[in-house]
């Protein structure tokens, strides 16, 4: 009997309205990574991610072949966010642990900036040497971080009129991208970092 496909229904991943729209679903048995999946993109995941040139901490120019040279856990945020940012890069990083500890893979946890303003190069790279030793900060011209967030259906934009103290409304899913695979997964903000390190071994594992 074949097994059927079941497909919930789309939802908003974005924080607020305005992120890519994915649906949960359980893939096709065709897909080689459909046991470690949790989650589909509309379109596929070929619809997230690709090219981007950004600045690096020392202010570099880097291009994502640059960066994603190892597994990776790429997120869109800002180093004045409050309570949403620090949790889920802290997260991240402890996903990045437990992989080397449990699985014996290294990745690296990658903070996109939203907010060049005020996030420099080097206010990047302070925070993310502060957050997780293998962390990489990465920030860029509005249209560079503009061109990268879009590559990522990645929405945000400025929430208030204050001058120096304004927040950004920003999507806060983590996407993991492979080496010569691109993006084949997005984590959600409840999701901990034991599922994640699992999940993200699991696709490791099913690629090579």
């Amino acid at each position: 009997m074949q097994r059927p496909v079941a497909i919930a229904a789309a939802a908003t991943v974005a924080a607020i309205v305005g992120g890519a729209l994915i649906a949960t679903t359980i893939l096709a048995p065709s897909d080689r990574l459909a046991a470690c999946r949790t989650g589909n993109v509309a379109g596929g995941f070929d619809q997230l991610g690709g090219p981007f040139t950004l600045l690096d901490g020392a202010g570099r120019e880097v291009t994502d072949a640059d960066v994603i040279t190892e597994p990776s856990l790429v997120y869109f945020g800002y180093t004045s966010c409050p309570d949403v940012c620090p949790v889920d890069n802290a997260r991240n990083a402890a996903a990045v642990d437990i992989l080397a500890e449990d699985h014996g893979i290294t990745a690296q946890p990658v903070f996109i900036t939203v907010d060049p303003a005020r996030d420099t190069p080097e206010v990047m790279g302070d925070y993310a040497a502060n957050m997780h030793p293998r962390m990489v900060g990465l920030s860029g011209s509005d249209a560079q971080i503009e061109a990268a967030a879009k590559a990522y259906s990645t929405y945000y934009a400025r929430a208030d009129d204050d001058p120096d103290y304004y927040l950004m409304n920003h999507q806060t899913m983590t996407y993991l991208v492979l080496p010569g695979e691109g993006t084949v997964e997005f984590f959600k903000r409840d999701d901990g970092p034991d599922e994640v390190a699992r999940r993200i071994a699991c696709l490791v594992e099913a690629v090579d």
